[in-house]
């Protein structure tokens, strides 16, 4: 599949949640959602914490062999929990299409556009058991939250400080260790499938941040393609396919609690499957540079297909 063929996807499934729980209020709904997503977290993170621990005590490849597996179940567990308390309190319309013929047991590298915390939750749901668990990229500071830090840490989630221009100009130090560390992570991923995602705009789409950008785009940021470029570089023979994924919400990009309150009446994934870029590199940093230049050439234009279809999606002036 080219990166124009979103055309071809032509199998769309359309579902409704049963939500039993929509004739409430939306605050009393929203806050049943809240406390059935915590109740979740409160069991399912000590059983991974458990776990992990053993790994943490046996770091031994062979002993990674069988914890890792494990622990990415009782993940893909947590994450049926999660879809089925949204089934129980979102009435919400799912149209989702791309997804046939997918394979939990091949790695992938996965990106899509980045709208609000609520896309976690919607890419966790479509892809949960489908693919490998998706590995996110997250800012060191993340590591701080509560329980969810430590789930992070368990699933081996990388951390990466995310430094300014200007700081590292003052801090040479710091430059290349967010590279490092996704080296490593890379290296860890290549013993058990596992899904690389990444939101490669780097942040959350705003019409705010789009115009200090002056993106190209109507309804997506900027790409940046050094993440990608250095999972190419660390493990591109592992990954058996890139997974492009695009969500729209044709009624607006909601925030968190008006997800849980079930005020999001519809959202659209649409997903298709692409060959993995073959772009060869070498340690030095003038190849390293050509990868990530040959890489940001090949996200533009996703990025480009990627706006045509929101487009087609999304009601421009009720964006604007």
């Amino acid at each position: 599949m080219q990166p124009g063929d979103y055309q071809q996807i032509t199998k769309t499934q359309i579902a409704h949640n049963l939500a039993m729980l929509h004739f409430l209020p939306a605050p009393i709904n929203g806050a049943i959602a809240s406390t059935l997503m915590l109740l979740n977290i409160l069991f399912w993170v000590p059983v991974l914490l458990l776990v992990a621990t053993v790994k943490l005590l046996l770091p031994f490849k062979r002993v990674r062999l069988i914890i890792d597996p494990l622990l990415l179940q009782i993940a893909e567990a947590w994450i049926a929990g999660n879809s089925g308390w949204m089934r129980l309190t979102q009435p919400l319309q799912w149209e989702v299409s791309g997804l046939q013929d997918l394979n939990p047991r091949q790695w992938y590298l996965v990106i899509c556009n980045h709208q609000s915390w609520v896309d976690i939750l919607v890419l966790q749901h479509v892809l949960n058991r489908r693919i490998p668990l998706l590995k996110f990229f997250l800012k060191k500071q993340l590591i701080w939250v509560p329980i969810m830090g430590l789930a992070w840490w368990a699933l081996e989630f990388p951390f990466m400080r995310r430094h300014s221009e200007a700081f590292l100009q003052k801090h040479p130090e710091e430059r290349g260790k967010d590279a490092a560390t996704t080296r490593a992570a890379c290296e860890k991923y290549a013993l058990v499938p596992t899904s690389v995602m990444n939101f490669v705009e780097g942040t959350r789409f705003t019409r705010a941040k789009q115009q200090r950008q002056q993106s190209p785009y109507r309804h997506l940021l900027k790409p940046k393609a050094g993440g990608i470029s250095l999972a190419l570089d660390a493990m591109g023979e592992k990954f058996g396919a890139v997974l492009d994924i695009t969500i729209a919400y044709p009624d607006g990009a909601p925030n968190f609690w008006q997800f849980l309150q079930g005020r999001v009446p519809r959202v659209i994934v649409q997903a298709r499957t692409l060959p993995v870029p073959r772009l060869a590199a070498s340690s030095t940093t003038d190849a390293s540079q050509a990868l990530r230049e040959l890489c940001q050439g090949w996200v533009n234009q996703l990025w480009a297909d990627k706006d045509v279809l929101l487009d087609k999606h999304l009601d421009l002036e009720n964006n604007r």
